[in-house]
Protein backbone atom coordinates (compact mmCIF):
# COMPACT_ATOMS: atom_id res chain seq x y z
CA UNK A 1 0.00 0.00 0.00
CA UNK A 2 1.28 3.44 -0.93
CA UNK A 3 1.49 5.67 2.11
CA UNK A 4 0.45 9.32 1.86
CA UNK A 5 3.21 11.85 1.27
CA UNK A 6 4.00 15.04 -0.64
CA UNK A 7 5.93 16.15 -3.71
CA UNK A 8 9.68 16.66 -3.35
CA UNK A 9 11.59 16.11 -0.13
CA UNK A 10 14.80 14.33 0.81
CA UNK A 11 15.97 11.36 2.91
CA UNK A 12 18.73 12.44 5.32
CA UNK A 13 20.12 9.90 7.82
CA UNK A 14 17.69 10.00 10.72
CA UNK A 15 20.02 9.50 13.70
CA UNK A 16 17.03 8.53 15.82
CA UNK A 17 18.49 5.29 17.15
CA UNK A 18 20.43 7.27 19.77
CA UNK A 19 17.30 8.11 21.78
CA UNK A 20 14.30 6.30 20.28
CA UNK A 21 14.35 3.58 22.96
CA UNK A 22 15.18 5.94 25.85
CA UNK A 23 12.24 6.52 28.18
CA UNK A 24 11.58 10.10 29.27
CA UNK A 25 13.53 11.04 32.41
CA UNK A 26 12.51 13.88 34.72
CA UNK A 27 15.12 16.51 35.59
CA UNK A 28 14.85 18.75 38.62
CA UNK A 29 17.31 21.59 37.97
CA UNK A 30 19.50 23.07 40.70
CA UNK A 31 20.58 26.30 38.98
CA UNK A 32 18.55 29.45 38.48
CA UNK A 33 15.64 29.31 36.03
CA UNK A 34 15.67 31.97 33.30
CA UNK A 35 12.52 32.95 31.39
CA UNK A 36 12.94 34.99 28.18
CA UNK A 37 9.98 37.26 27.39
CA UNK A 38 9.72 36.09 23.78
CA UNK A 39 8.70 32.43 23.76
CA UNK A 40 6.02 32.66 21.08
CA UNK A 41 5.49 34.03 17.60
CA UNK A 42 4.29 37.59 18.15
CA UNK A 43 5.17 40.59 20.36
CA UNK A 44 7.13 39.65 23.50
CA UNK A 45 5.53 39.59 26.94
CA UNK A 46 6.23 42.11 29.67
CA UNK A 47 7.29 41.00 33.17
CA UNK A 48 4.59 41.28 35.83
CA UNK A 49 6.92 40.38 38.72
CA UNK A 50 9.89 42.24 40.16
CA UNK A 51 13.10 41.42 41.96
CA UNK A 52 12.39 40.04 45.42
CA UNK A 53 8.96 38.61 44.63
CA UNK A 54 8.32 34.99 45.59
CA UNK A 55 6.71 32.88 42.88
CA UNK A 56 5.19 29.42 42.76
CA UNK A 57 5.29 26.88 39.93
CA UNK A 58 2.48 27.70 37.55
CA UNK A 59 2.24 31.35 38.60
CA UNK A 60 2.07 33.88 35.76
CA UNK A 61 5.23 35.99 35.62
CA UNK A 62 4.80 37.70 32.22
CA UNK A 63 1.98 38.53 29.83
CA UNK A 64 0.93 40.75 26.94
CA UNK A 65 -2.28 42.53 25.95
CA UNK A 66 -1.87 41.60 22.28
CA UNK A 67 -3.95 38.78 20.80
CA UNK A 68 -1.03 36.96 19.16
CA UNK A 69 0.83 36.23 22.39
CA UNK A 70 0.91 33.75 25.26
CA UNK A 71 1.70 34.30 28.95
CA UNK A 72 4.77 32.82 30.64
CA UNK A 73 4.62 30.96 33.95
CA UNK A 74 7.24 30.17 36.55
CA UNK A 75 8.14 26.49 36.35
CA UNK A 76 9.54 26.26 39.90
CA UNK A 77 8.94 27.97 43.20
CA UNK A 78 11.48 30.48 44.48
CA UNK A 79 12.51 34.12 44.63
CA UNK A 80 12.78 36.46 41.63
CA UNK A 81 16.50 37.12 41.57
CA UNK A 82 16.57 39.58 38.68
CA UNK A 83 14.63 41.05 35.78
CA UNK A 84 17.12 42.06 33.13
CA UNK A 85 19.00 41.25 29.96
CA UNK A 86 20.30 37.72 29.42
CA UNK A 87 21.59 35.78 26.43
CA UNK A 88 19.07 33.41 24.84
CA UNK A 89 19.29 30.45 22.46
CA UNK A 90 19.50 32.69 19.39
CA UNK A 91 22.66 34.33 20.77
CA UNK A 92 20.95 37.68 21.27
CA UNK A 93 20.23 39.53 24.49
CA UNK A 94 16.66 39.65 25.73
CA UNK A 95 14.72 40.74 28.81
CA UNK A 96 14.38 37.74 31.14
CA UNK A 97 12.94 36.96 34.54
CA UNK A 98 15.44 35.03 36.67
CA UNK A 99 14.09 32.82 39.48
CA UNK A 100 16.26 31.26 42.16
CA UNK A 101 14.93 27.72 42.55
CA UNK A 102 14.14 26.92 46.19
CA UNK A 103 13.84 23.19 45.45
CA UNK A 104 10.35 22.95 46.97
CA UNK A 105 8.39 22.95 43.69
CA UNK A 106 5.35 24.45 45.38
CA UNK A 107 2.51 24.92 42.90
CA UNK A 108 0.12 27.77 42.32
CA UNK A 109 -3.62 27.13 41.79
CA UNK A 110 -4.17 30.01 39.35
CA UNK A 111 -5.43 27.63 36.65
CA UNK A 112 -8.33 25.50 37.87
CA UNK A 113 -8.81 21.87 36.72
CA UNK A 114 -11.93 21.05 34.69
CA UNK A 115 -12.27 17.25 34.50
CA UNK A 116 -15.88 17.92 33.43
CA UNK A 117 -14.71 20.04 30.48
CA UNK A 118 -17.56 18.74 28.30
CA UNK A 119 -19.81 21.19 30.15
CA UNK A 120 -17.64 24.15 29.06
CA UNK A 121 -18.42 26.14 25.93
CA UNK A 122 -15.75 26.62 23.21
CA UNK A 123 -14.94 30.21 24.22
CA UNK A 124 -14.18 29.12 27.78
CA UNK A 125 -11.97 26.28 26.53
CA UNK A 126 -10.03 28.71 24.34
CA UNK A 127 -9.68 31.12 27.27
CA UNK A 128 -8.20 28.36 29.46
CA UNK A 129 -5.79 27.35 26.70
CA UNK A 130 -4.66 30.97 26.33
CA UNK A 131 -4.20 31.42 30.08
CA UNK A 132 -2.11 28.23 30.19
CA UNK A 133 0.44 29.82 27.83
CA UNK A 134 0.17 27.06 25.23
CA UNK A 135 2.01 27.56 21.92
CA UNK A 136 3.12 25.30 19.08
CA UNK A 137 5.50 23.01 20.97
CA UNK A 138 7.05 21.59 17.80
CA UNK A 139 9.17 24.72 17.47
CA UNK A 140 6.99 27.20 15.58
CA UNK A 141 5.57 28.55 18.89
CA UNK A 142 2.45 30.06 17.31
CA UNK A 143 -0.04 30.78 20.12
CA UNK A 144 -2.52 27.90 20.23
CA UNK A 145 -5.57 29.97 21.17
CA UNK A 146 -5.07 31.98 17.98
CA UNK A 147 -5.14 28.81 15.86
CA UNK A 148 -8.33 27.81 17.65
CA UNK A 149 -9.96 31.14 16.75
CA UNK A 150 -10.22 31.19 12.94
CA UNK A 151 -12.55 33.69 11.22
CA UNK A 152 -16.22 32.67 11.49
CA UNK A 153 -16.46 32.00 7.76
CA UNK A 154 -13.71 29.32 7.90
CA UNK A 155 -15.23 25.88 8.36
CA UNK A 156 -12.73 23.53 10.01
CA UNK A 157 -12.99 20.02 8.55
CA UNK A 158 -9.75 18.45 9.80
CA UNK A 159 -7.78 18.79 13.03
CA UNK A 160 -4.40 17.21 12.31
CA UNK A 161 -2.07 16.08 15.08
CA UNK A 162 1.51 16.14 13.83
CA UNK A 163 3.32 13.05 15.08
CA UNK A 164 5.58 12.78 12.03
CA UNK A 165 8.69 14.12 13.80
CA UNK A 166 10.65 14.02 10.56
CA UNK A 167 13.55 16.12 11.88
CA UNK A 168 16.58 13.81 12.25
CA UNK A 169 17.82 12.84 15.75
CA UNK A 170 14.73 14.07 17.64
CA UNK A 171 12.48 11.65 19.53
CA UNK A 172 10.58 13.78 22.06
CA UNK A 173 7.28 13.44 20.15
CA UNK A 174 7.84 9.73 19.52
CA UNK A 175 8.39 9.08 23.23
CA UNK A 176 5.34 11.14 24.18
CA UNK A 177 3.16 9.01 21.90
CA UNK A 178 4.61 5.84 23.39
CA UNK A 179 4.43 6.89 27.03
CA UNK A 180 1.53 9.37 27.17
CA UNK A 181 -0.99 8.58 24.42
CA UNK A 182 -4.04 9.31 26.61
CA UNK A 183 -3.47 13.07 27.13
CA UNK A 184 -2.52 13.51 23.46
CA UNK A 185 -5.82 11.99 22.35
CA UNK A 186 -7.60 13.81 25.18
CA UNK A 187 -6.23 17.13 23.93
CA UNK A 188 -7.48 16.34 20.44
CA UNK A 189 -10.92 15.50 21.81
CA UNK A 190 -11.01 18.89 23.56
CA UNK A 191 -10.20 20.62 20.26
CA UNK A 192 -12.93 18.64 18.55
CA UNK A 193 -15.41 20.02 21.07
CA UNK A 194 -14.47 23.47 19.80
CA UNK A 195 -14.97 22.26 16.20
CA UNK A 196 -17.66 19.55 16.51
CA UNK A 197 -17.87 18.91 12.76
CA UNK A 198 -14.14 18.26 12.32
CA UNK A 199 -12.41 14.92 11.84
CA UNK A 200 -9.37 14.15 13.99
CA UNK A 201 -6.26 12.83 12.21
CA UNK A 202 -3.08 11.68 13.97
CA UNK A 203 -0.28 11.62 11.35
CA UNK A 204 2.77 9.47 12.18
CA UNK A 205 5.66 8.53 9.92
CA UNK A 206 5.91 4.80 9.25
CA UNK A 207 9.34 4.53 10.91
CA UNK A 208 7.56 4.72 14.28
CA UNK A 209 5.56 1.45 14.22
CA UNK A 210 5.36 1.20 18.02
CA UNK A 211 3.89 4.69 18.28
CA UNK A 212 1.37 3.89 15.56
CA UNK A 213 0.37 0.70 17.38
CA UNK A 214 0.18 2.50 20.74
CA UNK A 215 -2.03 5.30 19.47
CA UNK A 216 -4.28 2.93 17.52
CA UNK A 217 -4.63 0.75 20.61
CA UNK A 218 -5.69 3.71 22.74
CA UNK A 219 -8.18 4.84 20.10
CA UNK A 220 -9.72 1.37 19.81
CA UNK A 221 -10.98 1.76 23.37
CA UNK A 222 -12.52 5.18 22.69
CA UNK A 223 -14.15 5.15 19.26
CA UNK A 224 -15.22 8.48 17.79
CA UNK A 225 -14.04 10.52 14.82
CA UNK A 226 -10.30 10.13 15.33
CA UNK A 227 -7.99 7.91 13.29
CA UNK A 228 -4.28 7.32 12.92
CA UNK A 229 -2.83 7.82 9.42
CA UNK A 230 0.67 6.34 8.86
CA UNK A 231 2.77 8.39 6.44
CA UNK A 232 5.71 7.72 4.19
CA UNK A 233 9.11 8.47 5.71
CA UNK A 234 10.42 11.57 4.00
CA UNK A 235 11.71 14.94 5.15
CA UNK A 236 9.98 17.44 5.71
CA UNK A 237 6.83 15.33 6.10
CA UNK A 238 6.07 17.07 9.40
CA UNK A 239 5.89 20.55 7.86
CA UNK A 240 2.38 21.96 8.13
CA UNK A 241 1.80 22.43 4.41
CA UNK A 242 3.20 18.99 3.59
CA UNK A 243 0.94 17.24 6.10
CA UNK A 244 -2.13 19.06 4.84
CA UNK A 245 -1.35 18.09 1.26
CA UNK A 246 -0.65 14.44 2.07
CA UNK A 247 -3.87 14.09 4.11
CA UNK A 248 -6.35 16.25 2.20
CA UNK A 249 -4.75 16.64 -1.24
CA UNK A 250 -5.05 20.42 -0.89
CA UNK A 251 -2.27 22.91 -1.50
CA UNK A 252 -2.26 26.07 0.61
CA UNK A 253 -2.03 29.09 -1.72
CA UNK A 254 0.73 31.65 -1.07
CA UNK A 255 -0.27 33.93 1.77
CA UNK A 256 -3.10 31.66 2.90
CA UNK A 257 -3.43 29.86 6.23
CA UNK A 258 -4.36 26.23 6.99
CA UNK A 259 -7.78 27.39 8.18
CA UNK A 260 -8.41 28.71 4.65
CA UNK A 261 -8.48 25.10 3.44
CA UNK A 262 -10.37 23.80 6.48
CA UNK A 263 -7.39 22.54 8.52
CA UNK A 264 -5.71 23.18 11.84
CA UNK A 265 -2.42 21.42 12.64
CA UNK A 266 -1.02 20.83 16.13
CA UNK A 267 2.09 19.12 17.47
CA UNK A 268 1.55 16.10 19.75
CA UNK A 269 3.11 17.95 22.69
CA UNK A 270 0.69 20.82 22.15
CA UNK A 271 -2.17 18.34 22.41
CA UNK A 272 -0.81 16.96 25.67
CA UNK A 273 -0.53 20.47 27.12
CA UNK A 274 -4.11 21.29 26.12
CA UNK A 275 -5.30 18.27 28.09
CA UNK A 276 -3.08 19.12 31.06
CA UNK A 277 -4.34 22.72 31.10
CA UNK A 278 -8.04 21.98 30.77
CA UNK A 279 -8.41 18.74 32.73
CA UNK A 280 -5.69 19.10 35.39
CA UNK A 281 -5.21 22.86 35.54
CA UNK A 282 -1.48 22.66 34.72
CA UNK A 283 -0.07 25.40 32.44
CA UNK A 284 3.02 25.10 30.25
CA UNK A 285 5.81 24.80 32.79
CA UNK A 286 7.84 21.89 31.38
CA UNK A 287 8.58 20.09 28.16
CA UNK A 288 10.41 17.04 26.79
CA UNK A 289 13.76 17.67 25.09
CA UNK A 290 15.87 15.15 23.16
CA UNK A 291 19.51 15.66 24.18
CA UNK A 292 21.50 13.78 21.58
CA UNK A 293 24.39 13.72 19.14
CA UNK A 294 27.61 11.79 18.62
CA UNK A 295 29.48 13.64 21.40
CA UNK A 296 26.78 13.22 24.07
CA UNK A 297 27.86 10.50 26.53
CA UNK A 298 24.37 9.13 27.24
CA UNK A 299 21.74 10.58 24.87
CA UNK A 300 18.37 10.98 26.58
CA UNK A 301 14.85 12.31 26.33
CA UNK A 302 14.47 14.64 29.31
CA UNK A 303 11.41 16.31 30.76
CA UNK A 304 12.63 19.57 32.26
CA UNK A 305 11.05 22.77 33.59
CA UNK A 306 10.91 25.64 31.10
CA UNK A 307 13.84 27.94 31.85
CA UNK A 308 16.30 25.15 32.73
CA UNK A 309 19.85 25.91 31.66
CA UNK A 310 20.84 23.85 28.64
CA UNK A 311 24.14 23.01 30.31
CA UNK A 312 22.16 21.17 33.01
CA UNK A 313 20.34 19.14 30.34
CA UNK A 314 23.66 18.17 28.77
CA UNK A 315 25.13 17.27 32.18
CA UNK A 316 22.06 15.10 32.85
CA UNK A 317 22.91 13.23 29.64
CA UNK A 318 26.46 12.54 30.83
CA UNK A 319 28.10 15.61 29.31
CA UNK A 320 30.36 15.67 26.26
CA UNK A 321 32.72 12.84 25.33
CA UNK A 322 34.81 15.38 23.44
CA UNK A 323 34.60 19.06 22.60
CA UNK A 324 31.66 19.50 20.18
CA UNK A 325 32.25 21.27 16.90
CA UNK A 326 28.66 22.48 16.88
CA UNK A 327 25.71 22.50 19.29
CA UNK A 328 22.28 23.06 17.81
CA UNK A 329 18.94 23.92 19.33
CA UNK A 330 16.69 21.58 17.38
CA UNK A 331 17.70 19.10 14.71
CA UNK A 332 20.33 19.26 11.96
CA UNK A 333 17.94 20.43 9.22
CA UNK A 334 16.13 23.34 10.84
CA UNK A 335 17.96 23.82 14.15
CA UNK A 336 19.96 26.93 14.98
CA UNK A 337 23.62 26.95 15.96
CA UNK A 338 24.18 28.09 19.55
CA UNK A 339 26.90 30.44 20.75
CA UNK A 340 26.63 29.22 24.34
CA UNK A 341 25.05 26.36 26.29
CA UNK A 342 24.57 28.63 29.32
CA UNK A 343 21.19 29.74 28.00
CA UNK A 344 17.68 28.65 29.02
CA UNK A 345 15.31 26.21 27.41
CA UNK A 346 12.08 27.77 26.16
CA UNK A 347 8.68 26.44 25.11
CA UNK A 348 9.91 25.67 21.59
CA UNK A 349 13.07 23.77 22.60
CA UNK A 350 12.50 20.27 21.22
CA UNK A 351 16.10 19.10 21.05
CA UNK A 352 19.73 19.82 21.81
CA UNK A 353 22.07 18.26 19.25
CA UNK A 354 25.84 18.20 19.88
CA UNK A 355 27.97 17.14 16.93
CA UNK A 356 31.63 16.30 16.49
CA UNK A 357 33.81 17.77 13.75
CA UNK A 358 33.49 14.42 11.94
CA UNK A 359 29.73 14.72 11.60
CA UNK A 360 29.43 18.45 11.05
CA UNK A 361 31.82 18.95 8.16
CA UNK A 362 30.79 21.91 6.00
CA UNK A 363 32.81 21.78 2.76
CA UNK A 364 33.40 25.05 0.89
CA UNK A 365 30.89 26.08 -1.74
CA UNK A 366 31.64 25.46 -5.41
CA UNK A 367 29.88 26.58 -8.56
CA UNK A 368 26.37 25.33 -9.30
CA UNK A 369 26.55 22.38 -11.72
CA UNK A 370 22.90 22.70 -12.86
CA UNK A 371 22.03 19.19 -11.69
CA UNK A 372 18.52 20.12 -10.56
CA UNK A 373 18.67 18.18 -7.29
CA UNK A 374 17.63 21.25 -5.27
CA UNK A 375 14.56 21.60 -7.49
CA UNK A 376 13.67 17.92 -7.07
CA UNK A 377 14.04 18.20 -3.30
CA UNK A 378 12.15 21.45 -2.72
CA UNK A 379 8.73 20.57 -1.25
CA UNK A 380 7.38 23.99 -2.24
CA UNK A 381 8.12 23.59 -5.95
CA UNK A 382 10.64 26.45 -6.04
CA UNK A 383 13.89 26.78 -8.03
CA UNK A 384 16.41 27.31 -5.22
CA UNK A 385 19.42 27.77 -7.50
CA UNK A 386 17.77 30.73 -9.25
CA UNK A 387 16.64 32.24 -5.95
CA UNK A 388 20.18 31.88 -4.61
CA UNK A 389 21.55 33.80 -7.57
CA UNK A 390 19.01 36.60 -7.18
CA UNK A 391 19.79 37.03 -3.49
CA UNK A 392 23.53 37.18 -4.12
CA UNK A 393 22.80 39.96 -6.65
CA UNK A 394 20.45 41.60 -4.12
CA UNK A 395 17.61 41.46 -6.61
CA UNK A 396 15.00 41.15 -3.90
CA UNK A 397 11.99 42.11 -6.02
CA UNK A 398 12.84 39.35 -8.51
CA UNK A 399 13.40 36.97 -5.58
CA UNK A 400 9.89 37.75 -4.36
CA UNK A 401 8.31 37.37 -7.80
CA UNK A 402 10.10 34.01 -8.13
CA UNK A 403 8.22 32.69 -5.09
CA UNK A 404 11.06 33.10 -2.60
CA UNK A 405 8.74 34.22 0.18
CA UNK A 406 7.07 30.77 0.03
CA UNK A 407 10.29 29.05 1.17
CA UNK A 408 9.71 27.19 4.45
CA UNK A 409 13.48 27.08 5.20
CA UNK A 410 13.41 23.31 5.62
CA UNK A 411 16.99 22.81 4.37
CA UNK A 412 16.13 20.20 1.72
CA UNK A 413 17.80 22.16 -1.07
CA UNK A 414 21.04 22.62 0.86
CA UNK A 415 21.10 18.94 1.82
CA UNK A 416 20.56 17.85 -1.79
CA UNK A 417 23.17 20.19 -3.34
CA UNK A 418 26.39 18.38 -4.39
CA UNK A 419 28.12 21.76 -4.76
CA UNK A 420 27.44 22.55 -1.08
CA UNK A 421 25.71 25.82 -1.97
CA UNK A 422 24.14 27.60 1.00
CA UNK A 423 20.75 27.69 -0.68
CA UNK A 424 18.56 27.73 2.41
CA UNK A 425 20.55 30.55 3.97
CA UNK A 426 20.26 32.51 0.73
CA UNK A 427 16.48 32.14 0.82
CA UNK A 428 16.46 33.19 4.46
CA UNK A 429 18.53 36.27 3.57
CA UNK A 430 16.26 36.97 0.60
CA UNK A 431 13.14 36.92 2.75
CA UNK A 432 14.80 39.29 5.21
CA UNK A 433 15.72 41.60 2.32
CA UNK A 434 12.15 41.66 1.02
CA UNK A 435 10.77 42.45 4.48
CA UNK A 436 13.32 45.25 4.94
CA UNK A 437 12.31 46.73 1.56
CA UNK A 438 8.65 46.62 2.59
CA UNK A 439 9.42 48.44 5.83
CA UNK A 440 11.31 51.14 3.92
CA UNK A 441 8.36 51.62 1.57
CA UNK A 442 5.95 51.94 4.49
CA UNK A 443 8.25 54.44 6.22
CA UNK A 444 8.43 56.55 3.06
CA UNK A 445 4.64 56.55 2.73
CA UNK A 446 4.25 57.70 6.33
CA UNK A 447 7.02 60.29 6.05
Amino acid sequence: MTLPTFKGGVHPPDGKSLTESKEIEVLQPVKDLVYPMSQHLGPPCSPIVKKGDRVLAGMKIADSDTFVSAPIMASVSGMVKDVGMRMTISGGMETCVVVENDGRYEHSSELLPHPDYESLDPKELIRIIREAGIVGMGGATFPTHVKLSPPPDRKIKWIIVNGAECEPFLNCDNRLMLEHPEPIIGGLEICMRIFPDAEGIIAIENNKPESIKRMEGELSERGGRIRVVPHAVKYPQGAEKMLIYSITGQEIPPGALPADVGCIVFNVSTMEHIWLAVVEGIPVIERVVSVTGDVIANPKNISAPIGTCIRELIDCAGGFTEEPAKVLSGGPMMGISMRSIDVPTVKGTSGILALSARSSICPPESNCIRCGRCIEGCPMGLVPTNLDKLVRLREYSEFESGGGMNCIECGSCTYACPAFRHLTQSCRDGKAGVMAARRREQALKKG
